[in-house]
């Protein structure tokens, strides 16, 4: 695996094998400046494995990985540390950082007012809030997401997402979200990727609008077509149906 000082990053031939199975099969795709792509597929298919081989966590596999050297993660599950302080937890590891810097990346997530804070006080939404800023502080060049609004209840997966949306286009971030939700893949990606068999099998456009209409006609197309991929009934998948 070689670093780039700037994104965009760039995949070839990526495999990876654990005991004798193979997870992943000459995997190829990028990442341009700015791009948000969105990664889903079904269960156990390899998602979270291109994650952890983006973020240098996993070593194991083979292939071509040009990644940008300043990267950060951020979890389904927040990982804070319920003994420090919520801006001790945003600056965690960094050299050379401290309070000034936490309360300016806190300050991004609208969560300044609870430096002082410990995890254990925080709602899901916070907590969350609160690791998008341990991200944010890292000045990454790439943002890795492995499903991380998948534990919120309804309303605070919204406005988490919308704060992503917001953050990705105030910083012009390059990011990977891994996500088994097509309508947040649709309504936070550039770019969908489908993951089948250990390789991408589909490549999505979406057209960046200002507000998607999750009843107009391109949403659907794209909603059902996606859903279709994998092998879920459009119909069968709606609350009311």
């Amino acid at each position: 695996m070689s670093d780039l000082t700037v994104a965009p990053v760039e995949v070839r031939g990526l495999a990876r094998a654990f005991d004798g199975r193979t997870v992943l099969s000459d995997t190829d795709f990028d990442i341009a400046r700015g791009e948000v792509v969105a990664l889903i597929g079904a269960s156990g298919s390899g998602k979270s494995t291109i994650l952890r081989v983006l973020a240098g966590l996993d070593l194991g596999a083979e292939g071509s990985v040009r990644v940008p050297r300043r990267r950060a993660v951020v979890f389904q599950d927040h990982r804070l540390l319920p003994w420090k302080h919520v801006w001790a937890n945003v600056v965690l590891g960094l050299d050379g950082a401290g309070r000034p810097q936490a309360l300016a990346a806190l300050a991004e997530v609208g969560l300044e007012h609870l430096a002082d804070a410990y995890p254990a006080t925080l709602s899901g939404g916070e907590a969350q809030r609160v690791a998008l800023a341990r991200a944010l502080v890292r000045e990454p060049d790439l943002l890795l997401l492995d499903e991380p609004f998948g534990a919120l209840d309804a309303l605070t997966r919204l406005n988490a997402q919308r704060l992503f949306a917001d953050l990705c286009s105030r910083h012009r971030l390059s990011a990977l979200l891994v996500t088994h939700d097509v309508e947040e893949a649709l309504l936070l990606a550039h770019r969908v990727l489908l993951l089948d068999a250990g390789r991408i099998a589909a490549a999505v456009d979406v057209p960046r609008l200002d507000h998607w209409d999750r009843d107009s006609p391109s949403f659907v197309e794209l909603h059902t077509r996606l859903l279709a991929s994998l092998g879920v009934d459009h119909a069968r998948s709606r609350p009311n149906a």
